[in-house]
Formats: structure tokens, C-alpha cells, sequence
């Protein structure tokens, strides 16, 4: 699940409620954004609002955007990270494996499409105009 070589620090504005700051800390220790976020709030409300609230606005500030990443082979996304525990970063099982079934089912329309074209007789025409 966690990688060897070391992760980088990003904050990510689109998974976010005000900064990403929360998204940003949760991918890096892999945990749940939720719980990120009830721990932050809750230190808030327990005493530490000050502290809290300039650690937040200097995280805000300090960390980049996480750059975009583009998706794996024909636009589709094929990670698919399963959690074994409720505050790990993943999906349940049954999502992880609806997810898995959904990117077969894309993959195989995909196939269906191409081997189509490539036995109708269009493309043995656009051969032969290529050979000539």
C-alpha cells in the first residue's frame, strides 16, 4: 500500500472544504479525510484554536497544490486501494471490487469497439488504399 520511496506533501484544494490542507495530510499519512478533520476540529474547540488556526493558515500558504495527475492507459484510472481498516485511506472491499468490475466492463466495450473496426470492411479498404 505505502510506496518506498517518500511521499510528498501537497495540499489538495479539490477533495478539500476550505484549503485541502486536511486532504493533504490525510493522503500523506493515509488516513480518512473525515477523521483528519474531526481531529482538527476538535483540537480547535478543546483549547487549541490559536495554535490550530495558525498552523492551518501557514500549511494553507506553505504547501503547493498537488499537481495534476493524468489518468493511466486510454484515459482510464486503474489504482484501485482497498482498506482493511475503517481510518485507513482506501475504499471498503465491495466498493473496491465495484470499482474493479466497472473498469473491466469499460476495458471490454473498449475492445469490442476496436475489434469491430478491424474486421469491417472499411478498414480492409483503408489498408488497401494505404499499401497503394
Amino acid at each position: 500500500m505505502s510506496d518506498n520511496k517518500t511521499k510528498e506533501f501537497y495540499r489538495i484544494p479539490e477533495h478539500g472544504k476550505i484549503a485541502g490542507v486536511c486532504a493533504g495530510i490525510a493522503q500523506r499519512f493515509e488516513l480518512e479525510i473525515w477523521l483528519v478533520r474531526v481531529v482538527v476540529v476538535s483540537a480547535f474547540f478543546l483549547g487549541f484554536s490559536g495554535f490550530i488556526f495558525l498552523m492551518y493558515i501557514a500549511a494553507w500558504f506553505m504547501l503547493d497544490k498537488k499537481p495534476y495527475q493524468h489518468k493511466g492507459i486510454g484515459g482510464l484510472d486503474h489504482s484501485v486501494s482497498v482498506k482493511s481498516k475503517i481510518w485507513q485511506q482506501g475504499m471498503p472491499p465491495k466498493e473496491a471490487f465495484r470499482e474493479v468490475k466497472t473498469q473491466f466492463r469499460q476495458i471490454e466495450l473498449r475492445l469490442r469497439h476496436v475489434e469491430s473496426y478491424v474486421t469491417s470492411s472499411e478498414f480492409n479498404l483503408s489498408r488497401e488504399i494505404d499499401k497503394l
